[in-house]
């Protein structure tokens, strides 16, 4: 008996506000940068509230793809504290690097900016989060990572 194949449903949207990128480092073939998070939003059919301000994301850049790595809290709506730990992938050409950076409209498909978050909290109404597998869809919006999360089902 064959697998099903997985279904994804739209939990929430985070819009995440961030500084300018900071350099930390240089290696062999990457670069090292942080991303401070200073706010945003989080509204959706699952779930709504904040970002609390004070995250980042750690990007390693090698090549046209950029590794990120964000660590950052949620408050919800009830005051409940949401961890969020959320890795992924951003690649695309410099031409399109260029037309995002220039806030022109770009078509999703034709670049990669997919994460994989994990969401941590002891909160009962709000422990659906760590309990299930989930996949973000984001897109840079001027100054504004916009991230859709679908839960796997």
């Amino acid at each position: 008996m064959a697998l099903a194949d997985p279904r994804l449903r739209f939990s929430f949207e985070v819009r995440v506000d961030v500084a300018p990128p900071r350099h930390v480092g240089r290696g062999p073939d990457e670069v090292l940068e942080f991303v401070p998070i200073i706010g945003g939003t989080v509204a959706g059919p699952d779930l709504n509230g904040a970002i609390v301000p004070g995250g980042g994301d750690w990007m390693i850049t090698r090549g046209d793809t950029i590794e990120l790595d964000a660590r950052y809290l949620i408050e919800a709506d009830d005051g409940a504290l949401i961890d969020v730990v959320n890795h992924g992938y951003f690649r695309a050409s410099e031409e399109q690097v260029r037309r995002l950076d220039a806030h022109e409209p770009v078509p999703e498909d034709e670049y990669y900016f997919r994460t994989s978050p994990r969401f941590r909290t002891d909160a009962p109404s709000h422990r659906w989060l760590a309990e299930h597998v989930f996949v973000g869809l984001a897109r840079d919006e001027a100054g504004q990572i916009r991230i859709r999360f679908f839960a796997v089902e």
